[in-house]
């Protein structure tokens, strides 16, 4: 699949057209987030991350989506407001999108394609846990809830996926970052 993601039109949370393309060369971790979910506090994670590993090309790139229990309401002006003014967050954010079902954006649908299985680094899988709050989870190979990752290499290969309850600082992510990184 490769460099195909480059391609896919996205907005800019700031409403402009644009493409994942400005970021050929770097690694990029994309997340689906949303504002008023349970891991909601991870952007802050997220953004240390982010600042920590910008210089040596690693972005993040959030995608709000509104696709479970109506996590993300708000508007992109108030989603970037309440990112920035609770989380500081300065790495790219963009505008919602649909990440499951037939709707689903078409990045969503490349990123699925390319890692059908999300990592889980939990003793019980955030899938399970879900079960424990009444909330029946999306068949594999969607998307499992909000905060779920997607690694992608300098060259635009999608190389891994981290389930949603991977903190930001999970070592295991952190080295598949660091390793990424590395290939400079």
């Amino acid at each position: 699949m490769g460099a195909v993601i480059y391609d896919i039109p996205v907005k800019k949370i700031t409403g402009e057209d644009t493409t994942l393309g400005e970021f050929k060369g770097k690694v990029l971790l994309v997340v689906n987030v949303a504002s008023k979910c349970g891991l909601t506090p991870q952007y802050e994670g997220l953004e240390k991350l982010y600042e920590q590993y910008k210089g040596q090309g690693l972005v993040v790139a959030g995608f709000p989506a509104n696709d479970f229990k109506s996590q993300e309401p708000g508007t992109e002006a108030e989603i970037q407001s309440f990112c920035t003014t609770n989380y500081g967050v300065k790495f790219p954010m963009f505008g919602k999108v649909t990440v499951v079902g037939e709707a689903k954006h078409p990045l969503y649908a490349a990123l699925i394609a390319a890692q059908p299985k999300a990592l889980s680094l939990s003793e019980v899988p955030f899938r399970e846990k879900l079960k424990g709050f009444g909330i029946e989870a999306n068949a594999e190979p969607e998307l499992t809830w909000n905060f779920e990752k997607f690694l992608v290499s300098r060259s635009g290969e999608v190389v891994q996926r981290f389930a949603p309850d991977t903190q930001p600082d999970a070592p295991a992510l952190v080295a598949a970052i660091e390793a990424e990184l590395a290939k400079g």
